[in-house]
C-alpha cells in the first residue's frame, strides 16, 4: 500500500468514530510513524510503505479512535511562534490562551526589563513566548505539579532561554518569592461537576488538576488574585485567563482585592477570554 492508500482507510475509519479533523489527523500521525515531516509526505504520496510503517501509523489511530488528543500522540503541540512538547501531566495549549500573550506584548516594550510571573505554568508556553518576544525581561514560572515543571523546563531549554526563566515547583498558597511588574495565569476555572460533561478528549485525557476550578469555578481565580495583590509591585499588571461568564464575579474579586480592571478581552468566538487589571 502506498500512502494515498493508508490515509484513506484511516480517515474512513476517523469519521466512523466522529474525530474533528480525519484528514489532518491522518496525515500528521502518518509522518510521525514515518518520522518525515508532513510536507515531505505530502510530496510523496505514492511512496510504498513497509508492513512495519503500517502497523506503526495503525497503532496511532488506534490511540486516536480512542479520543486520544493528537496533541498528546504527536508529542508537541504548536503555541504562539514556536512548538512546545506536551504529554498528559500537562494542559495542551489553546490557540485562545494566545491572547494573554498579546496583551502582555502590548503591555511591555521592548526596551524594557519586566520580571513576569507565570502562575500554573503547565507546559510553560505563556511564560516561554513571552520572554521570547521580550529579550531584556525574566520569568518566574510556578506549577503544582513537579511533572509540568520538568516539561516546562524543558521547553525553555530546547528554545535556548533557561538561564531567563526560574521554574519553581509550589503551590500559588505557598510562593512568596518576590516582586512583580506583571503576573499572568490560565488558572483551573472549570466547575468541577462540569468536568465530566466536556468532550472525551479533555476529561479523559487532560490533567484534572488543570482544569479543575473547585465547585463554583473560582477556587483558583480567588487564590491567584490574593496573591498577586501581595506579589505586584504598585500599578503591576494582573492578566487571567477567565471563561466566558465568570467576567463580573471575577472582576469583583478584583476590585476587593485592590485591582483595577482595564479591560475584559473577548476570543476569536466572541467570548470573553482574559482580563486585563492594575494593582492600585
Amino acid at each position: 500500500m502506498n500512502c494515498t492508500e493508508v490515509i484513506s482507510n484511516a480517515v474512513y475509519i476517523l469519521k466512523e468514530n466522529l474525530i474533528k479533523n480525519p484528514y489532518l489527523d491522518s496525515e500528521m500521525l502518518l509522518s510521525k510513524a514515518l518520522k518525515i515531516k508532513r510536507e515531505n509526505l505530502l510530496t510523496n504520496l505514492n511512496m510504498k510503505l513497509t508492513n512495519e510503517d503500517i502497523i506503526k501509523f495503525n497503532k496511532l489511530i488506534e490511540r486516536t479512535k480512542k479520543k486520544e488528543p493528537i496533541a498528546y500522540i504527536l508529542g508537541y503541540k504548536s503555541f504562539w511562534k514556536s512548538n512546545f512538547k506536551v504529554n498528559h501531566d500537562v494542559l495542551i495549549p489553546r490557540p485562545e490562551t494566545e491572547h494573554i500573550v498579546e496583551e502582555v506584548l502590548k503591555i511591555i516594550p521592548k526596551s524594557a526589563s519586566y520580571n513576569v510571573l507565570d502562575i500554573g505554568t503547565g507546559s510553560g508556553c505563556l511564560i516561554i513566548s513571552i520572554i521570547l518576544e521580550r529579550k531584556r525581561s525574566r520569568g518566574t514560572a510556578i506549577d503544582i505539579s513537579k511533572n509540568a515543571i520538568n516539561i516546562a523546563k524543558y521547553n525553555a531549554k530546547i528554545q535556548h532561554i533557561g538561564n531567563r526563566i526560574k521554574f519553581v515547583n509550589s503551590s500559588v498558597d505557598k510562593f512568596h518569592r518576590g516582586k512583580y511588574d506583571l503576573i499572568i495565569s490560565n488558572p483551573p476555572y472549570i466547575k468541577n461537576f462540569r468536568i465530566n460533561y466536556l468532550e472525551d478528549d479533555v476529561k479523559l485525557y487532560e490533567p484534572k488538576v488543570a482544569l479543575d476550578g473547585g465547585v463554583d469555578g473560582y477556587s483558583n481565580i480567588n487564590k491567584v488574585i490574593i496573591k498577586s495583590s501581595k506579589l505586584l509591585k504598585t500599578k503591576g499588571k494582573l492578566i487571567l485567563e477567565i471563561d466566558d461568564k465568570q467576567k463580573n464575579t471575577t472582576n469583583k474579586i478584583l476590585k476587593q482585592n485592590g485591582f483595577y480592571t482595564n479591560k475584559i478581552v473577548k476570543d476569536l468566538a466572541k467570548k470573553y477570554r482574559c482580563i486585563v487589571s492594575t494593582k492600585i
